[in-house]
């Protein structure tokens, strides 16, 4: 497992924890033990898919590029908070409320996993470091 691997999937539990928490159009259970373990379900949902299929660097770009894996990742992450969307009507767990509301997560996610992952990546030097 690598340092930047679990990063992501610490972002994207946080950023389903945070969309839940943050947007009223999501609805994460009856009482606080159902609505932290919808919460916590949605997170790992979105964790395995995100490192199943991956978009992203594995190390530091530049902004143009970084650009467009992160919108990439966006249109992954609101593809999966539809999922999760069907799979709430479903299963009564997890209730996600019209297209705007899948956006708003999407955007959330993506950027909480993006930020975590790229938070404490360093750049490789090339050659020896001299004194």
């Amino acid at each position: 497992m690598t340092d930047i691997g679990a990063r992501r999937r610490l972002g994207a539990l946080v950023g389903a924890v945070a969309s839940g928490a943050v947007l009223p159009g999501i609805t994460l259970g009856e009482d606080t033990a159902d609505a932290m373990l919808s919460a916590v379900l949605a997170g790992l949902v979105i964790a395995v898919l995100t490192q199943l299929i991956y978009i992203g660097p594995s190390e530091p770009v530049p902004a143009l590029p970084l650009l467009a894996f992160a919108a990439a990742g966006f249109i992954q992450d609101a593809l999966i908070w539809w999922l999760l969307s069907w799979l709430g009507d479903e299963s009564g767990m997890i209730g996600v409320d019209g297209l705007g509301t899948i956006l708003l997560a999407a955007l959330i996610t993506r950027t909480s996993i993006l930020t975590l992952s790229l938070l404490g990546a360093r750049r490789r030097t090339e050659g020896p470091v001299t004194d």
